[in-house]
């Protein structure tokens, strides 16, 4: 059975869908993220700010004891050129996606001994396209954050890296037509995605699932 578990950007998305699916696992869900979720604790951060973040989980470790599990769930995009993304814009991209996802696990670590980190990256992790260098930077980033830090925890602290693919979200409600999803069908429910970082929570100990790809049978960027 899940304890409990910290989840960035559980108001929405793919992070709301790992909150319903922890809870439904029998684990409590604690949430970091700008908004308020509908039926979870939770502590308000701006995961930009990487003190603010670390401050945050401490928080919550006060409150509700230590963690059984981290996700990061949380993300942000900004497409459109190197040359034409506004440099502060660009920026936060890898602060939220990469510098947030360090800064929550870097605090959570004294409170999560023989528990469980999984960190989402993308299938843009794994292959490069135009028009979104600060997303593959930051995604890129997380996957070799994700395997450093499983070399460097190994035995103590279980290490998983999921890989999604495009999800049916509000993820791509900003952004102009050209970046949109041509086929939402074509796009996996978080909720799939979620039963599987449940799944990597849930192994018994010694037991590592260290990397996931999860996508829809016809998702255009994998393989």
């Amino acid at each position: 059975m899940l304890g409990n578990v910290v989840v960035t950007g559980g108001a929405a998305g793919l992070g709301a869908a790992v909150v319903d699916a922890v809870r439904e696992a029998g684990g409590t869900p604690l949430v970091l993220d700008k908004s308020a979720p509908d039926n979870a604790e939770f502590e308000l951060v701006d995961l930009a700010d990487g003190r603010a973040a670390e401050a945050a989980v401490h928080a919550l470790a006060e409150k509700h004891g230590g963690f059984t599990g981290v996700v990061t769930a949380a993300g942000i995009d900004r497409c459109g050129t190197l040359a034409g993304v506004p440099a502060d814009e660009w920026e936060n991209v890898v602060r939220v996606n990469l510098f947030g996802t360090a800064a929550v696990i870097r605090a959570a670590l004294p409170h999560l001994e023989n528990g469980r980190v999984v960190t989402v990256a993308s299938t843009l992790g794994l292959r490069a396209v135009s028009d979104a260098t600060a997303y593959c930077a930051s995604k890129f980033g997380v996957v070799g954050f994700t395997r450093a830090l499983a070399a460097e925890t190994a035995g103590s602290v279980g290490v998983t890296l999921v890989v999604p693919g495009g999800m049916r979200t509000h993820f791509f409600d900003d952004r102009t037509e050209q970046y949109r999803p041509t086929d939402l069908e074509k796009l996996n429910p978080p909720d799939r995605v979620a039963a599987a970082i449940v799944f990597a929570l849930s192994q018994p100990k010694d037991c590592e699932i260290r990397e996931l790809v999860i996508a829809h049978s016809e998702e255009p960027s994998w393989p």
